[in-house]
């Protein structure tokens, strides 16, 4: 009796281990089917590319986009889709732009600069901290020449393209400036881009004196309709697809004040004075390029200071 309890108990293990390892081996159908596609295309029919309409009151700085000139609405429309579809870059810049507007928009106005030449400063850097290619630095991205010319500080040491206030206030002076010579907001933009001089011979060779009827360098030609498409995604971001909390966006911290006129030998042990390290401190102030302030003439200097 016993051995046949046993023998029983062995088959019946058997049997279970069996049925185990050939319920782990077997395919689930349900996870690996491939997804349904559209007998149209080779796509997942949930996966659509969707045309998109122009608004028909694209403008900049009040200026109008003529959309009912082909070449323009198809340069229009490119930038458009490329904002749009870049997904992920266009989540970052919305992300951004929450961070970073709340301190142009009081400056633009303060300078007598359109609103909306916030989106230019957003197409030039993206709100990070790169050098170009062609050494173009800060939020403006200004080149060293162009930035000592109106003013700004810039050596190893201190670099005001970093400076948001200063660098803000020195391309509200080259556009308004360019608004002067040429008589439009929209060329001011593409002059930012191409220089007061290279759009004025190209205006001046083509005989024509707006935007939308010159041909510019192929950068030029795309700048304006970058610009316009960030205004347009941003402004309206859940038209295209962008869909996030407040919660998602980044915001800057609060800070206050503090006036320096003196040498600041280790900015690693003066951030400490203020319950910073250093990176909080650079974040805070990226215009102060080494671990020192070097400050022979005794220069006043403001440092943003967090308010924890």
């Amino acid at each position: 009796m016993k051995s046949s309890q046993r023998i029983l108990s062995l088959l019946s293990i058997t049997i279970i281990t069996a049925v185990f390892f050939n319920a782990i081996q077997k395919p689930d159908t349900t996870i690996t089917k491939n997804p349904e596609p559209d007998p149209e295309t080779q796509t997942h029919k949930t996966y659509k590319i969707k045309a998109l309409e122009l608004p028909e009151n694209l403008n900049l700085a009040g200026e109008r986009v003529p959309i009912e000139i082909p070449d323009v609405r198809e340069r229009m429309e490119r930038e458009l889709l490329v904002n749009t579809y870049w997904q992920s870059n266009g989540l970052l810049l919305i992300k951004r732009a929450n961070k970073y507007f709340p301190i142009l928009e009081p400056l633009l106005k303060k300078y007598g600069l359109p609103d909306d030449f916030k989106f230019l400063a957003l197409a030039e850097s993206g709100f990070i901290d790169e050098t170009s290619s062609a050494g173009a630095a800060g939020m403006w991205h200004f080149m060293r020449t162009t930035g000592r010319e109106y003013g700004l500080e810039i050596n190893d040491n201190v670099d005001e393209r970093y400076h948001i206030e200063k660098s803000t206030k020195v391309a509200a002076e080259y556009l308004i400036k360019s608004k002067e010579r040429f008589n439009s907001w929209t060329l001011a933009a593409a002059a930012y881009n191409a220089g007061n001089y290279g759009v004025s011979k190209r205006l001046e060779t083509q005989e024509v004196d707006n935007y939308y009827d010159a041909l510019l360098p192929n950068e030029t030609e795309r700048y304006v309709f970058r610009i316009l498409a960030l205004k347009e995604i941003i402004s309206n971001p859940k038209k295209y697809g962008f869909v996030f909390d407040e919660k998602d966006l980044y915001t800057l911290e609060k800070t206050r004040i503090i006036k320096v006129d003196t040498v600041i030998s280790n900015i690693t042990h003066f951030a400490k004075k203020f319950g910073m390290n250093y990176k909080e401190f650079k974040i805070h102030n990226p215009w102060l390029r080494e671990n020192k302030l070097n400050n022979a003439s005794r220069k006043m200097y403001e440092i943003k200071i967090p308010i924890k």
